[in-house]
């Protein structure tokens, strides 16, 4: 990985390598060690082996567009609404607010408008998002903090004062909500 964050690329890479390894699967499930019918197993794994390939196929146009070798609308075009750096400031109440960072769905229908005859204004991914992603994190790793802040919030309930003895009173290290004389 390039260092803590994976890039697209490697992304769609890893997802290509774990593909082969669940056609591998059903291919070996095929004729089992038991004499076992996993028809359905071998189904499920071919099944989802193509939903990955999808993803990782998905993965890959998506590198292109970050890499800036995929031209995307300005605007889209429904609505007309800038994206990335251009939307900041803009009021887009009844959709949510400005889409500041666009989603993968996002991207791809910018690329796709972007081809799209009478042509519209374009860009690349690079230009439109230049100066975002300092302090950055994706909604998943935002609820993945709060989910890790709970569990660490709900632990220290459980801890016990080390001057009164009383539980749920103190955090880790921290002082007791109690008075101490």
């Amino acid at each position: 990985m390039a260092g803590r964050h994976i890039t697209l690329d490697e992304l769609a890479t890893e997802l290509s390598a774990i593909e082969l390894r669940l056609r591998q699967l059903a291919r070996a499930a095929e004729v089992p060690a038991s004499p076992v019918e996993l028809a359905d197993v071998i189904d499920s794994l071919r099944s989802t082996a193509s939903t990955v390939r999808e993803t990782g196929d998905r993965m890959g146009l998506l590198a292109r567009i970050v890499d800036g070798d995929v031209q995307l609308a300005t605007r889209f075009r429904d609505s007309e609404y800038p994206w990335g750096v251009a939307a900041r400031g803009t009021d887009r109440q009844g959709y949510g607010g400005p889409v500041i960072v666009p989603t993968v769905w996002q991207l791809i229908k910018l690329a796709q408008d972007a081809k799209r005859p009478g042509g519209s204004e374009t860009t690349t991914y690079p230009e439109a998002m230049d100066g975002i992603g300092i302090g950055w994190e994706s909604k998943a790793a935002a609820a993945r903090h709060r989910r890790e802040d709970t569990a660490v919030a709900v632990e220290a309930l459980r801890l016990t004062c080390e001057k009164c003895g009383r539980r749920g009173r103190a955090a880790s290290g921290g002082p007791c909500a109690g008075r101490h004389p």
